[in-house]
């Protein structure tokens, strides 16, 4: 059997690389992408691929743009942090998904549900399984960050999520329990990666959920000054040509 394997946070590859190979050492895994443009680089370069892994949030977003821009022939296992119950419908059209930290176990099911059903790459509908995922839940939204804690890998939803926040070129995850964590995106690309409908690009240091804001008050020039929960020692300002985005924001 020949796979790749598409995942962005490099000790998540090499436990999942690790993992194939025991379960079977006939395997070959014939390449790893971190990203959209990698993976797209990487079907384009690679023919004959039996079964590709997939990670859903990759580094540039979610995998699913990669199937807007090559063909893939190949069916998936996708891997991911959504919960057991959100992901119901990843088994009408896809081979399995798989919950992260992923079960050997589980993993070795995934693998020889593979090869019992022989899976034909023409009976893979991507479109269909999208639609199956519409009811629940927002397919073009992160939905969970992988950030690390000394040695430790951790999932935090995004409803746990207070603001981001830029600071001496690091951008910090802080969390509604007042836990920092640095993230591998700038506040431009979480604005795009992110509801709109929960998440306010306030400026460019600070990126908001609506449950954050504890409360605003006027400014000078036209300025809103935006108090969070949890607090923090600079002055966060929305301009003056954002400000009325931001109201219409806040009451919707």
């Amino acid at each position: 059997m020949k796979i790749i394997i598409i995942e962005d946070e490099l000790p998540a590859y090499k436990r999942l690389h690790k993992l194939v190979l025991e379960i079977d050492s006939s395997i070959e895994i014939l390449g790893h992408a971190d990203s959209i443009s990698s993976a797209v680089q990487l079907f384009q370069s690679i023919g004959n691929i039996d079964l590709a892994l997939m990670d859903i949030e990759l580094a540039d977003g979610q995998s699913f743009e990669i199937f807007n821009q090559v063909k893939v022939d190949c069916p998936i296992i996708f891997t991911t942090a959504y919960d057991e119950f959100a992901l119901k419908a990843f088994k009408v059209n896809s081979i399995d998904y798989l919950l992260k930290p992923i079960d050997p176990k589980q993993l070795k099911q995934a693998l020889e549900k593979f090869s019992s059903l022989k899976f034909k790459s023409s009976s893979f509908d991507l479109n269909l399984l999208l639609q199956a995922m519409q009811p629940n839940i927002t397919a073009q939204y992160k939905q969970r960050f992988l950030v690390k804690l000394g040695s430790k890998l951790i999932s935090i939803a995004c409803n746990d999520v207070a603001y981001f926040m830029a600071a001496d070129k690091v951008v910090y995850l802080v969390s509604k329990d007042c836990k920092k964590y640095i993230v591998d995106h700038s506040i431009e690309e979480l604005s795009n990666l992110l509801d709109p409908k929960i998440f306010f690009h306030l400026n460019r240091q600070f990126l908001a959920n609506l449950s954050a804001i504890e409360s605003v008050s006027t400014y000078f020039n036209g300025k809103l000054k935006i108090h969070l929960n949890p607090q923090v020692a600079e002055e966060v300002l929305v301009s003056r040509d954002k400000a009325s985005d931001f109201k219409l924001w806040l009451n919707t």
